[in-house]
């Protein structure tokens, strides 16, 4: 596919500088059926890509690692191995879980004055997040190969090529990335990402269609290829991301060489919890994620109405939901940090004891709906009196993988780079993450720390929720995951429960209309069927806010022999199995573009 002259588009909106990512329109999708190997991806290259290697004989692992690299590409403002990122496996003939931590860590010399005015009071998110001051050290590449090592099938360098191929020949821009660009108005602002992503003469986002070469990105992968994650950490790549951080135009940062020499990817203990018939498994702190979806369910286990007799959209069923949901974010808030610095009491939190305790105070009344507080786990009011609750801001820039292989094994991978674009900080053809805004924006409150607190090696806390579901058997049930900053928590949940008390499929879970309460407002989604439920929830005391929610929910369920793959239709990706495995992307391109 050769390339073509950038042409203009519509102006770049201003207004929509820190906007998380946007929805893309609704589109509707159809779950789609395999029995032998699948993937779920953000944009149809990838999962095609994906699906191809698991069709060659990958792992779901070596399935991943393909189709993100493909992702940093025709995706570059949701993540990257500029980023990080969270990774449950499954491996079906070792018949055991792992959880992989790749989230990104603070500097050792860094400080949070890059969260602070000249004036000393502290900056807008705005200002925060972009140069070099927001950037975490990277830690996908890390944990992608440590995964690999342990249950990769496929070499290493050939799982870079398909994206190497692409991004030197190009690939056309969609409709979604040329929204978002437009929305981005200080992606405009920061060189080298202002001209690879707007037109040279005209300034305006880069045309839906326009193909866009990146060779520096195909130098980077190259280099990675053949040297492994070393060549990305060390050398010439790790030398040119350091002097981009610390020589921004705007807020100078503090990653060093030797940070990125020491960082290590971190295999973490599972978390898992009994949830009906099931056990459901999450990622472990510093994802909030894992916890507080296990949490969410486990008060739904103990509520005083019973969810499953409660139909989906209605007001009942919403407000069971969200009240589960809002005492989880009560305790999230409160406790959840990198446990590597901060002691969680993640086994408190989700004994049966104490959900059931916490599960008997969800509000049915009418009456105004305050804030609610945290529980006290520990039984000794020892962690309430010793930390405050964070409220840091977390917007969302990420994207969810699901990979089956033939043997059965399961990948749920979700990685970001935090905002969309991340930093705004480009080098080798790739963005670097802003992630160190997720940590929190006040240090205490109160005279009393906060959890999730700025500290040198910390890692900040995510909401990214890699979910594996098992049915009463221990084999596989369902794999599900998804962007969406904090809201990713509800949007994965609401999918669990749409599922496993509902009886929906997986599309139909997906698609069904997002409802959330992160311990304030109660978030309904733009859709007709919320409306009269939007009316009876205000009257039972509720700050009822409407809003589009650019979820980017992807799962794999496991149906009598069958995988069914669904797609969230808020977004570009679909599902790829043996029967619509596409290997031309030419044809995967034009099928997209004309679908818009």
């Amino acid at each position: 596919m050769p390339p073509v002259p950038a042409t203009a588009a519509r102006s770049p909106a201003s207004a929509e500088g820190i906007a998380p990512e946007s929805s893309s329109g609704q589109t509707s999708k159809n779950a789609i059926y395999a029995h032998q190997f699948m993937m779920v991806a953000a944009h149809p290259a990838a999962a095609q890509v994906g699906t191809a290697v698991l069709a060659d004989g990958g792992t779901a692992v070596d399935a991943i690692i393909a189709a993100q690299m493909v992702l940093n590409l025709v995706e570059p403002q949701s993540s990257g191995i500029g980023g990080g990122g969270f990774l449950l496996y499954w491996d079906a003939e070792r018949d055991d879980l792992y959880s992989y931590d790749g989230r990104e860590a603070a500097p050792s010399q860094g400080t949070d004055a890059y969260l602070r005015s000249a004036d000393g009071g502290f900056k807008s998110f705005s200002e925060a997040l972009t140069g070099g001051a927001s950037v975490g050290v990277p830690g996908l590449l890390r944990m992608l190969e440590m995964a690999h090592r342990e249950h990769g099938a496929l070499p290493w360098s050939g799982l870079f090529q398909p994206a190497i191929d692409l991004a030197e020949a190009g690939f056309p821009v969609s409709p979604r990335l040329n929204a978002l660009i437009q929305e981005s108005a200080l992606l405009g602002e920061m060189e080298p990402a202002a001209s690879y992503f707007f037109d040279p003469e005209s300034r305006e986002a880069l045309e839906v269609g326009t193909v866009r070469r990146n060779p520096e990105l195909a130098q980077t992968f190259r280099a990675v290829a053949e040297g492994g994650a070393d060549a990305f950490y060390s050398g010439p790549i790790a030398e040119a991301m350091v002097s981009a951080v610390q020589g921004a135009a705007r807020n100078p940062g503090a990653l060093s060489l030797e940070d990125l020499a020491a960082y290590k990817a971190v295999r973490r203990e599972n978390l898992c919890i009994h949830y009906r018939i099931y056990r459901v498994c999450g990622m472990a702190p510093p994802s909030s994620g894992g916890s507080t979806v296990l949490q969410i369910l486990g008060l739904l286990e103990y509520a005083p109405r019973d969810i499953r007799q409660q139909p989906d959209g209605s007001a009942d069923g919403i407000q069971t939901f969200a009240e589960a949901m809002r005492l989880a974010f009560a305790d999230r808030n409160q406790f959840v940090a990198d446990s590597d610095f901060v002691d969680v009491p993640l086994s408190e939190m989700l004994a049966v004891p104490y959900l059931s305790q916490r599960a008997a105070t969800m509000d049915f009344g009418d009456g105004p709906k305050t804030e609610r507080a945290p529980g006290d786990p520990v039984g000794d009011r020892a962690l309430l009196h010793r930390l405050s609750p964070d409220d840091s801001a977390e917007l969302p820039s990420t994207t969810h993988l699901v990979a089956v292989d033939r043997n059965g094994s399961v990948a749920s991978m979700t990685s970001s780079i935090e905002n969309g674009f991340g930093s705004r900080v480009m080098v080798g053809g790739f963005l670097l993450n802003n992630q160190l805004t997720d940590f929190a924006w006040r240090p205490e409150k109160d005279g009393k720390p906060v959890a999730n607190r700025y500290e040198p090696n910390k890692r900040p806390r995510s909401s990214m929720a890699p979910i594996v579901v098992f049915g009463p058997g221990g084999a596989p049930r369902l794999a599900i995951g998804s962007p969406g900053g904090s809201r990713i928590i509800g949007y994965v949940a609401k999918t669990l429960v749409g599922v496993l008390d509902w009886e929906l499929s997986i599309q139909e879970a997906i698609e069904t209309p997002h409802f959330l309460n992160r311990n304030g407002d109660m978030e309904l989604e733009e859709d007709p069927g919320l409306d009269a439920a939007a009316v009876l929830l205000e009257k039972r005391g509720y700050s009822v806010t409407r809003r589009a929610m650019a979820s980017g929910l992807h799962g794999v369920e496991f149906s009598g022999g069958v995988l069914v793959g669904g797609a969230d239709p808020r977004r570009e990706g679909i599902a790829v199995g043996e029967r619509n495995l596409e290997r031309n992307l030419q044809k995967v391109f034009e099928t997209l573009l004309d679908g818009s």
